[in-house]
């Protein structure tokens, strides 16, 4: 009995000191490190960062000081330091000029119509990818339409024109069926359809590869659970598949909002004179003739300003109703 006892006894007895240092240890995990420590740990990891970082410091932060000139009487002849400081004249000015309204309401009819007949194409594409199960046809067809999102916009506004346009293979086509003057390239009318199909073209392949990474996260037994419970086909993607990507839904509907002031300037610009500024003229093009073309360098700076922050409040907002229906959105106070 006394060996037994103490057989018995004798892994508790140690124990006890072990469970104690590890009790004691816990404060010492968890306990504030010193930035020097920190540095010496994650010293790689900001080594790699660091490049990216200087040519976000260096392409991006140092020209944001330029845009003191939206407050200037400039002239690049001049130099900002020897401009008049003419305060607030130059954002009255683009308030004032019907033409910037025209460049606002033409960008924001643009990206109306492509949240409505664009931004959902990648989703169904990555759900129809999604559903295919041979790996081969898989990769076949994502390889496919991922292809054009490699040609320029120059390339992809030709093939266009080659198909489309007056002298194009459709209008041949028509011309020998007995119909005459099809010219999609050239018509103000049909411009927003044919800028928003050349989107669609060249970058919804490209678009559903992060919506096929959210969709590779989701559990198969979820879709096995809904199954059993008696939903079909379409009650699995309405059930499990659609909620599970709706974090990123929201995220890119937010980045979208972000640019919705800001619609393809060089699709639009190679374009321009073929349908004409009342059609094709957006912001960023606006901003372009205005202050390069033009030499009106402050009136631009400023036009490009008031873009930069009514985009800055669409993203803001969004992130706040996004917050509403209990997403992250794109961040998320602590």
């Amino acid at each position: 009995m006394t060996a037994a006892a103490t057989h018995t006894l004798s892994p508790s007895g140690p124990a006890q000191p072990g469970r104690k240092a590890a009790a004691g240890s816990a404060p010492a995990t968890g306990r504030k490190q010193s930035f020097g420590h920190r540095l010496r740990r994650d010293g790689a990891l900001l080594l790699m960062v660091l490049p990216g970082v200087a040519l976000l410091i260096v392409f991006a932060y140092v020209p944001m000081l330029g845009n003191v000139i939206a407050w200037l009487d400039y002239s690049p002849y001049v130099g900002i330091i020897d401009s008049v400081w003419i305060g607030w004249d130059n954002f009255a000015r683009v308030f004032q000029n019907a033409t910037f309204w025209h460049a606002v309401t033409n960008t924001l009819a643009i990206t109306a119509f492509q949240l409505v007949f664009y931004f959902p194409i990648p989703i169904v594409l990555a759900l129809l990818l999604n559903s295919v199960s041979t790996p081969w046809v898989r990769s076949t067809i994502q390889s496919i339409v991922y292809l054009p999102h490699f040609f320029s916009w120059v390339l992809v506004v030709t093939i266009f024109q080659q198909i489309f346009g007056g002298a194009g293979l459709l209008h041949r086509v028509l011309a020998n069926a007995g119909f005459d003057g099809f010219d999609l390239m050239t018509n103000p009318d049909t411009f927003l359809v044919l800028i928003t199909s050349q989107a669609v073209w060249k970058d919804a392949g490209w678009g559903i590869i992060i919506f096929l990474a959210a969709l590779g996260t989701v559990n198969p037994e979820q879709y096995e659970a809904a199954a059993m419970d008696g939903a079909g086909k379409w009650g699995r993607i309405w059930h499990v598949t659609l909620p599970a990507i709706r974090p990123t839904i929201i995220l890119l509907l937010i980045l979208r909002l972000g640019d919705a002031l800001t619609v393809g300037f060089e699709q639009l610009i190679l374009q321009r004179d073929a349908v004409g500024a009342g059609a094709a003229e957006v912001l960023d093009t606006y901003v372009y003739y205005q202050g390069v073309i033009n030499g009106d360098w402050a009136f631009a700076a400023a036009a490009g300003l008031v873009k930069g922050v009514v985009s800055l409040l669409l993203v803001l907002g969004a992130n706040q109703l996004a917050h509403l229906f209990g997403e992250d959105g794109v961040y998320r106070k602590s």
